[in-house]
């Protein structure tokens, strides 16, 4: 059970509606309250979560909860953080998955010694299998951040980095999705032109994915030494390596990433 009795969000949008599920799923024994100012939204999520409270208002929503998650695009920020600001105390944790947005602005724009802790989700975390990372800010404690872990490992794996890095968590595990759906893309193409069925090519090259990610996962054997327990001296698998290495494979997921970064910095004007 998570220590805290009500979680009220900002924004129920799907991120925040995958944490709701998870908090449901795992039967956390927290109340939820959802702001929506879209009335279509609203009635979506009360259709779908009858025991969540639904409102419009952000303030009502703010001074209902103990945990404030920020749910909100980026550009929405500096509009739901004034209205905040009369509703958020020292005794409120404040929960921001706003890309891009530092702790520090959130800080600066509510209570003195309010309590921020930002996280990183991904979009597998609508089936919970997410990926996210959080980052403490100037008045969260360890208690605050472990919390926060819990929060999201109910929709995955939750893991701890310094805000510095965050940005760097946006290009690998952020934008890391539309880069397996790429591979995943290729994969099942390559054999489609071998001759396979497209359904079954796109059967065979997700599931080879998934089941690759769990035994990374599930042994916690470095990527590499399982690579050679697939490779076999003059087979197949090492000619299909070789391919990729000319191709500079590695080179280009470590540019993506790197690009991706350097544009997460950007729109965070640094």
């Amino acid at each position: 059970m998570l220590k805290v009795a009500k979680i009220a969000f900002i924004g129920g949008g799907n991120m925040a509606e995958a944490i709701m599920q998870g908090l449901m799923r795992e039967e956390a024994g927290v109340g939820i309250c959802v702001a929506e100012i879209n009335p279509k939204r609203r009635d979506e999520i009360m259709a779908r979560f009858p025991n969540v409270h639904v409102v419009e208002g952000v303030l009502e929503a703010a001074r209902w909860g103990e945990v404030i998650v920020l749910a909100v695009k980026p550009q929405q920020a500096d509009g739901v953080l004034d209205q905040l600001e009369p509703g958020i105390t020292i005794d409120n944790l404040v929960i921001s998955i706003m890309a891009g947005i530092q702790c520090s602005k959130i800080e600066g724009n509510l209570a003195p010694g309010c309590r921020v802790v930002r996280a990183m989700p991904n979009t597998p975390a609508l089936i919970g299998a997410g990926a996210t990372a959080v980052c403490a800010g100037r008045n969260s404690s360890e208690d605050d951040l472990d919390l926060v872990r819990q929060i999201f490992a109910l929709i995955g794996t939750a893991v701890s980095v310094e805000e510095k890095q965050m940005d760097a968590v946006t290009a690998l595990s952020a934008s890391g999705p539309a880069y397996v759906f790429t591979f995943i893309e290729a994969l099942s193409d390559a054999g489609v032109k071998n001759g396979l069925p497209r359904d079954v090519a796109a059967r065979l090259a997700a599931q080879t994915v998934l089941g690759s990610a769990r035994m990374v996962v599930e042994t916690g054997e470095h990527p590499a030494l399982l690579k050679e327990k697939v490779t076999s001296p003059g087979g197949t698998t090492i000619a299909g390596l070789h391919a990729l290495e000319k191709g500079g494979f590695r080179g280009l997921l470590m540019d993506a990433v790197e690009a991706a970064c350097r544009k997460s910095k950007e729109l965070a004007g640094k």
